[in-house]
């Protein structure tokens, strides 16, 4: 039976391994470039690094440790931060990037997609749609590392995206991302069940049923992590770990409408 993807998404900031809770308050972990080595042993199905500051700061996420991160992983990988042209993306991509995550670009230059898909393949460009409540209770698309918000339903985003060319679509919500209390499945699902491509669930897993939700109940192609995969215990001790594929299939296939 196929089983949905499992990747642990790691946060960068100054080059170093970091935590945010709500995409605030980044508390710095260590070397990615261990991690890569650490999730190889634990045979993590694919990963994902994301530059937070970089969009603020007017750049890219750093191609040296793209290149690093290429030597080291066993594994397929995606990056992000920052991009917001096909010279950005082919850099990334001659540096070993497999994937190009793209996210306030979509918004601002949705072109890109469209022109990206067709150089480099739909399977290569991801957009990640960041996603926080407003005062009034209402989902707004957020860019720009959760800082500005935009006047665009994301339902409506998503579609677009997959329209000009995404191969895949992340789904991430500001609320949840690092309160390891679930996912929001009502998000995950408008989005998976409006459009054709995988949907990777994002931001608020703190437990293997929570996987199980955000597929059987919530529809998603494959899961995204962070927190999870980076500590362990209540106290939060910085631990990289991962599922083994044993617990993996029993949790998502037995919990069938269990969760």
């Amino acid at each position: 039976m196929f089983r949905p993807r499992v990747i642990p998404v790691l946060l960068l900031k100054n080059k170093g391994l970091v935590k945010t809770v709500k995409f605030k308050n980044p508390a710095y972990l260590g070397d990615p470039i261990n991690a890569v080595r650490i999730f190889n042993d634990l045979e993590a199905d694919e990963l994902i690094f994301l530059d937070i500051t970089a969009t603020k700061e007017g750049r890219t996420i750093d191609e040296d440790i793209v290149r690093k991160i290429g030597e080291e992983a066993f594994m397929p990988f995606a990056v992000g931060g920052g991009i917001k042209n096909l010279n950005d993306i082919r850099s990334l991509i001659k540096a070993g990037a497999e994937k190009i995550v793209i996210n306030s670009a979509a918004i601002t230059n949705p072109q890109l997609i469209k022109e990206a898909a067709l150089t480099y393949g739909n399977q290569s460009i991801i957009v990640s749609i960041d996603v926080k409540l407003n005062f009034l209770g209402k989902y707004k698309i957020a860019i720009v590392g959760g800082s500005q918000t935009v006047d665009k339903n994301y339902v409506e985003h998503a579609q677009e995206m997959e329209h000009l060319g995404a191969g895949e679509i992340i789904i991430n919500s500001i609320d949840c991302d690092g309160t390891m209390r679930g996912y929001d499945t009502i998000l995950i699902k408008s989005v998976a069940d409006s459009v054709t491509i995988p949907v990777i669930a994002c931001g608020g897993a703190g437990k293997l049923s929570d996987f199980s939700v955000a597929v059987n109940k919530a529809n998603a192609s494959a899961i995204a992590a962070g927190s999870m995969f980076v500590y362990h215990g209540e106290r939060k001790a910085v631990l990289i770990n991962y599922p083994e594929k044993r617990q993996l299939e029993t949790i998502i296939f037995t919990n069938q409408g269990n969760s």
